[in-house]
Order: C-alpha cells, then structure tokens, then sequence
C-alpha cells in the first residue's frame, strides 16, 4: 500500500533524535530538549549530536576553537558573494556557498570519519558566518569576522549587526539554535541521507538538505507567518483574520504538525521567549497578536502551533530581518544533518525506494507521419 509523503514509514534506523508526537517529547540522545535548553549550550549540543556523549570541559574548549577558527571565510568566497545579485533569495545564496566552500575544504576528498568531523565542525561554522556576511553585503557594510571571545550564538548576532549583542538576545538565541538543531527524519533530513546514501560528499548532502529546507511546506513557514502578522496589522484584527482564512478552507502558517498530536515542545520555549523580548524591546504587539491567533486556531480547529509560530517573533526582536529567517534555520540544523550523515556513512545503503505505477501498460507507438496535426 502506497502511504503518500511517506507518512509513517519507517526509513532509518538512528540514535540521533527521538519524538513521540503523541506526548509532545522531543530528545536529542537520550536527552529531553527541555533539559538542553534549561541548562546546554549549542556548542555542548552539536557536540552531542556528532558524538553522542555530552563534552568534557577540555572537549567543550577546543569546539568552541574550532568554531571560531572554521568561522572565517576566505576571501575568495566573499568576493562570490559580493557578484551575487543582491536580490538573490537568501538561501539560495547559502546553497552556492556551500558548493564553493567544498572546493577549499582541505578534507573534501577524505571522506572517512574523523575528516567529516571537520567537515561538521566548519560547516556549522561557516553557514552562520554566510548568512550574516550575505546581510552585510546586501546592506552595503563590511563583512564581519567572528570574535574569539564571543560563543556561537553571540557571535552570529555579532556579525550580523556589527556590535556585541545584548547577552539576552544571545542567549535566547543560543537556545533557538539548540530548539532546531535536529528534528529526526524531517524531510530536509532525509533529502541529505539520501545524498550521502549514493555516497556522495559531506557537502553536496548539505546542498540538498539546503535546498529542501527553503521550501515554504519545511524551513520558510517561519516568515510566512511575520509576513501574516504584518498583513495583519493589529491585534483587535487577528481573530476575525483567522476565522476568515479558514472559512476560505486556507491554511494559516505556523500550525499543525506531521508528528505531533499535542503541542510542539520547541514552541514551549519559544512562546516564552517572544514574550520576554518583546517586553525587553517595549513593543509585546506580535506577541499579543500571536497568541489571538493561537487561541483562535485551538477553539477553532483545535490546532497547535508548532516551532515556526513563535521563532518569527523572537527573531525580529533581536534585529534578524524576516528574509534570514530560513537560513538562521540551516544554521541550526546543520549539526543535525551532519550528524545524521555521519550516521549514515557509517552504515550506508543506498535509499531506492519503489514508486506505484499509474500509468498505461499498452500503448502503441504510433509514426509521425500517422499522427493527427
């Protein structure tokens, strides 16, 4: 029987990332993501995802190195970047980074375990380093590189504005990176095993898992629903903008989930924080009308939000316009890919699933010259 979207199928094995949709739990090897938010930080995190133990003081140190060592681009890639069309969406500027970043990585033909360990750790690196180097670039200002003193988190806001960032905002931050980080077999996920799955490169994968991602159904919900809150406008508008979008039988972006029956974990913390910053900045609007819209779909359609509703939110409160939103995203969950792929490489099959055929059986081939005009 053809389950469509794969739904419920069972295509990997893997001690990455655990969700029981039912009961709203999320775990990142064993441990729950509330745990990690409360008390981890992204780097301990990644680490966990790659190696799946959590880091010793020593371990944690020289990460945080690497991270910062990996995070400064070369000056060929900034040059590509500055002959992209400012225009250009986002992503796909972050896509064709990551092709020429593979021609410079000095393990790109060492595909063996320790190398795409590297590859993991530079990649987390410099996606975020693409991302607000591209912003700066669009915005005319000078590409910015990480700041040995700072975290990840800390670092990508530093690049990005040019200032050290408020130590609320990043840590806020650090806990999205960690809420993101990985999500099973997602389907951004499972376009990079595919990848990895014929054997190709570490950095290709990623390449796909890019390009899955930007889709508005994956990754780009998240600024589909600033782009709802601005059409919006105010907060007396919200319930009567629900109740019409679904009376049109449309969807309204950041609810529902393939997985979870309950609410979103990840939106737990995010709920929180859309509050606290918003309160920060003096400005609770897309808050108050955020949680219109959340009371409206759950008396409703007896919907829960899940992680994009409240991420957009969060992230305009800390300055990151709404068009880097997807890529901040990849940003995350590039330590998820990377561990899945590793997971992968270490017990490959190729992944060639069987399609239902739908079409004729006995058509006749009929020459150009019989057929009608």
């Amino acid at each position: 029987m053809v389950q469509k979207g794969l739904e419920g199928v069972v295509a990997a094995n893997s001690a990455i990332c655990f969700i029981d949709g039912l009961q709203g739990r999320m775990l990142y090897r064993g441990y729950d993501i509330h745990d990690l938010a409360a008390y981890s930080t992204f780097e301990e995190t990644a680490y966990l995802l790659w190696h799946g133990a959590l880091p010793g003081p020593g371990q944690l140190a020289e990460l945080g190195g690497q991270l910062h060592a990996g995070g400064t681009l070369r000056d060929e890639v900034v040059d590509l970047l500055r002959t992209i069309p400012r225009d250009a969406a986002p992503m796909d500027v972050l896509r064709s980074a990551v092709s020429c970043l593979s021609a410079y990585d000095p393990d790109v033909a060492d595909h063996s375990r320790d190398a795409n360990l590297r590859k993991a750790v530079r990649l987390t690196a410099q996606l975020a380093s693409v991302t607000a180097a591209w912003h700066r670039i669009v915005n005319r200002q000078d590409v910015i590189d990480p700041n040995p003193g700072l975290g990840h988190a800390a670092n990508f806001l530093y690049m990005l504005g040019g200032a050290l960032p408020d130590p609320e905002h990043a840590k806020a931050f650090d806990i999205a990176l960690i809420l993101h980080a990985d999500h099973e077999l997602n389907a951004s996920t499972f376009s990079a095993r595919v990848t990895a799955a014929t054997l190709s490169d570490m950095h290709s994968a990623v390449v796909s898992a890019i390009g899955t991602l930007k889709g508005p159904l994956h990754g780009g919900a998240n600024k589909d629903v600033m782009d709802m809150l601005h059409e919006i406008g105010e907060t007396g508008n919200a319930e009567d903008y629900v109740r019409v979008k679904l009376a049109a039988r449309e969807k309204i972006p950041g609810f529902g989930h393939r997985v979870y029956k309950t609410e979103d974990p990840r939106a737990t913390h995010l709920r929180r924080f859309s509050e606290e910053l918003g309160r920060k900045s003096g400005d609770l609007k897309w808050f108050e009308m955020s949680r219109v819209i959340e009371q409206a779909m759950a008396d409703q359609k007896s919907i829960a939000c899940n992680v994009d509703f409240y991420s957009g939110s969060v992230y305009s409160a800390m300055g990151i316009p709404a068009g880097l939103f997807t890529p901040v995203f990849a940003c995350s969950r590039i330590t998820g890919w990377t561990a899945h792929l590793l997971e992968q490489y270490a017990d490959n099959r190729i992944i060639r699933p069987m399609g239902a055929y739908t079409g004729p059986t006995e058509a006749v081939y009929v020459p150009m010259d019989s057929r009608p005009a």
